[in-house]
């Protein structure tokens, strides 16, 4: 896959393994590594080869959040930060692109946990669908800290990860949340060594990525819908995605062939 600045992609199969590449910042957000992010996950939604991405970060930290510093340093040149004519009539500004981005991407996510996920950092953490981490991973809400409410979506996926209790007392209280009781909580679902992670979270992808791609990404379409509709509306949303699936005429009766050959099936999404 092709070379970025602040980020690096692999494959391993038809798993993408995206890592936030800029460890001295501990892989803070900046405009420019979140316009590389954007531009990558546009690409892996596109290529029907990918089927599911590891989100990891590189160093010790996962991601520190916005990256405040560079702000700062362009201010301090002597320069201004000007936002264009569209960026003025964003009333999302960047964090609100930042969580629909992720939202909107529709392959699993598995988020690699490999150390502290805070402010930003934390809400694209939740953004993912599932979590592994190692034993260093730490989550901290940080924006009461900066006398701010949280943002980038954090408010969202928080307290449909862990509850609403458990979310109002990592906010409120900005305390930091260590690997075993984030395991606990529901924000890792799963716990790895830190010198195994980045295998066991491709394993766990591959746990997706075995199955019909085209099953899966309706799967996560429809679990997404219905976490905030009636039951009527559910409902009807399973039966379009159940219609969609069935086009996959192929992988439909390799299904069924697998399973009566007691065999793993090979699907191709057609």
């Amino acid at each position: 896959m092709a070379d970025h600045q602040f980020i690096t992609l692999a494959r391993r199969g038809h798993v993408a393994v995206l890592t936030l590449s800029n460890p001295d910042r501990l892989n803070a957000l900046s405009a420019d590594m979140r316009a590389e992010v954007a531009r990558a996950l546009e690409a892996l939604r596109a290529d029907d080869d990918v089927r599911a991405v590891v989100l990891t970060g590189a160093g010790r930290g996962f991601c520190a959040g916005a990256d405040l510093a560079a702000g700062a340093a362009v201010m301090a040149e002597g320069g201004a930060v000007l936002a264009t004519q569209n960026e003025k009539l964003d009333d999302m500004g960047w964090v609100g692109r930042w969580a629909s981005m992720w939202a909107a991407f529709d392959k699993p996510v598995i988020g690699a946990i490999n150390g502290v996920a805070a402010g930003a950092g934390l809400s694209t953490a939740m953004a993912c669908d599932v979590r592994i981490g190692s034993e260093h991973a730490r989550f901290k809400s940080v924006f009461i800290e900066r006398s701010l409410s949280p943002d980038s979506g954090l408010s969202f996926f928080l307290p449909r990860v862990v509850g609403y209790a458990a979310a109002a007392d990592m906010i409120m209280t900005s305390r930091a949340v260590g690997a075993e009781e984030a395991l606990r909580l529901g924000l890792l679902n799963r716990i790895a060594p830190a010198e195994g992670l980045l295998d066991s979270a491709v394993a766990y992808a591959d746990e997706m990525t075995q199955w019909p791609p085209l099953a899966l990404r309706m799967s996560k379409r429809v679990l997404q819908h219905n976490m905030d509709c009636g039951l009527d509306d559910a409902l009807r949303f399973e039966t379009l995605g159940l219609d969609f699936v069935r086009r996959a005429r192929n992988d439909a009766k390799e299904s069924r062939a697998a399973f009566v050959e007691k065999r793993k099936g090979v699907y191709t999404g057609t």
